[in-house]
């Protein structure tokens, strides 16, 4: 197993914009879904965006239009762009290998 490491999150106003990277400790060429899930206290770990080997990507509806994810597997990287964000998208986010290989998570927080 790949070990993942995210990095980017921070504090930010509402409308602003953010970079999350995710960097994988050995190749993740042949791993078939990476991902972004995130968690808000007190609610359950969701799904934020989802990209395929082949580079098909599945969003959430409330992040579908602002956010893109994108991995480079020369680099074994992959990022989520995060623009116009709301105070809802407040929550630690985790990068995720195949949906059972997690990183530790990054603190999003975005103020009103």
């Amino acid at each position: 197993q790949v070990r993942l490491v995210e990095s980017g999150g921070g504090l930010v106003q509402a409308g602003g914009s953010l970079r999350l990277s995710c960097a994988a400790s050995g190749s993740i060429a042949s791993i078939d879904v990476m991902g972004w899930y995130r968690q808000a206290p007190g609610k359950q770990r969701e799904l934020v965006a989802t990209i395929t080997d082949g580079g098909g990507t599945r969003y959430a509806n409330s992040v579908k239009g602002r956010f893109t994810i994108s991995r480079d597997n020369a680099k074994n990287m992959v990022y989520l762009q995060m623009n116009s964000l709301k105070p809802e998208d407040t929550a630690v986010y985790y990068c995720v290998a195949d949906y059972v290989n997690w990183g530790q998570g990054t603190q999003v927080t975005v103020s009103s």
